[in-house]
């Protein structure tokens, strides 16, 4: 009979692996949930993604139940507590089954010396539970941020900054793509309901779909079939506020996992797309999106500081540079982010996003068009590197988009809406 997975101890890994070690949830979690049931999978998910996203205050609370925090060698068994609290604040798992299914973590991590430790942690702490929560109430903590990040938020967007932090703590809404070649979305929602779910459309995106509740892309009419996709409401005005036209030659840069080269060729399906990612591994995603919808585009590996390198003296109608940045506005889609970033980071990602812009620059045809977004809050990343760009190139004549301003327009989390987002409009006059 096959031994079943102890998955809080392998929650607690994970954890470890990304708060210690800077490891991504979404490299690390796939493998982990490779050979478990859907149901374990779903529940191995959870454990992170909600642990992720609720860290500070699950520290705070064991520091308020041990005297000493677990170090070195032991460190796991922090993480395996931090499971442990978790469940008993968030999940509907029977109290008993979450003592006894992390206490036996502490087995399965060679660490069978502290599972009364661990019993008595989590016992005291279902006793006191109302009590310590009061505790922390008014606290720092409870806003599930590291304090460099609520600091630039506070110093950026003083009147809503509170705003953000609220949208990134909730679990985020689950949008699809209606694929135009196929169905509108209206006759779309109609296959939709007569499988029995419910979607709502949204005047931001004339292709976007919230579902009333998330459901697995197996069970969304005509997914293999390349019929919707999954893809935020904000990622989709990208290539909304691109307008690709048929017959026109076509950058996607930094184009990986593919969301916005396939709606490119949605839109204009007879296009000549080139999609360029850094990222060899993540590049193949591309691959498989445009194979799943059926669609022709180029694919390369290239670097966009050196556009030479992939493209020589080739240059574009169209230029959509998704660049990378700090990942701000999504926290509530990967709540790992938290952790992973530090605040040096920012100005170091600024700099990146600057040479791409200044390299790719060249490769826009005179009246051609570059739309830049990121998935970032940040006005280092955003609006202040757009105005340092249009002063640099006087050649760049912005087009205000509605909502926005001169130096582009910045979305920001909704709870029932779209991610954080920012966009950019350029047009090359000479």
């Amino acid at each position: 009979m096959k031994k079943t997975t102890n998955l809080r101890s392998l929650a607690a890994r994970l954890i470890e692996q990304v708060v210690d070690k800077g490891q991504s949830l979404g490299t690390i979690l796939p493998a982990a949930q490779k050979g478990l049931s859907d149901k374990d999978s779903a529940l191995l998910q959870e454990i992170c993604f909600g642990i992720a996203r609720t860290l500070p205050q699950l520290d705070a609370l064991i520091g308020k139940l041990m005297e000493r925090p677990m170090t070195g060698k032991q460190r796991t068994i922090h993480y395996l507590l931090m499971v442990g609290i978790y469940q008993m604040l968030y999940t509907r798992i029977p109290p008993h089954a979450i003592l006894a299914e992390t206490v036996e973590g502490a087995v399965v991590l060679k660490r069978q010396s502290l599972k009364g430790l661990i019993n008595g942690v989590l016992r005291q702490f279902q006793r006191r539970q109302t009590e310590l929560l009061e505790e922390l109430t008014g606290q720092s903590v409870n806003l599930l941020h590291p304090s460099w990040l609520i600091k630039r938020l506070k110093t950026s967007w003083p009147a809503q900054w509170q705003q953000i932090i609220d949208a990134n703590n909730q679990r985020p809404p689950m949008w699809l793509r209606v694929n135009r070649q196929h169905h509108s979305r209206d006759q779309w929602l109609k296959l939709l309901a007569a499988e029995g779910m419910t979607g709502f459309s949204d005047d931001l995106s004339v292709d976007g779909v919230r579902l009333e509740k998330p459901a697995a892309v197996h069970q969304l009419p005509g997914f293999s079939a390349g019929w919707v996709t999954v893809q935020d409401l904000s990622a989709q005005r990208c290539a909304q506020y691109l307008a690709p036209q048929d017959n026109e030659d076509i950058l996607d840069l930094c184009a990986a996992p593919g969301g916005k080269t396939t709606h490119i060729l949605e839109i204009a399906p007879d296009a000549r797309v080139l999609a360029v990612d850094v990222d060899e591994q993540r590049l193949s995603r591309v691959t498989e999106n445009l194979a799943r919808l059926q669609m022709q585009a180029e694919v390369k590996q290239g670097d966009g500081k050196t556009p030479a390198d992939w493209c020589g003296e080739r240059q574009f109608d169209r230029i959509l540079l998704d660049a990378p940045c700090s990942a701000t506005g999504v926290i509530r889609r990967h709540p790992d982010i938290k952790w992973l970033r530090r605040d040096s980071d920012i100005d170091e990602l600024a700099t990146l996003q600057a040479q791409i812009l200044d390299a790719v620059w060249p490769h826009l045809k005179a009246g051609g068009t570059l739309v830049y977004a990121t998935c970032s809050v940040l006005p280092q990343e955003n609006h202040l590197q757009i105005a340092a760009f249009l002063q640099r190139h006087p050649e760049a004549q912005p087009v205000s988009l509605p909502g926005g301003d001169i130096n582009g327009l910045q979305v920001f989390p909704q709870q029932d809406g779209g991610d954080g987002f920012f966009y950019a409009k350029l047009i090359k006059t000479a």
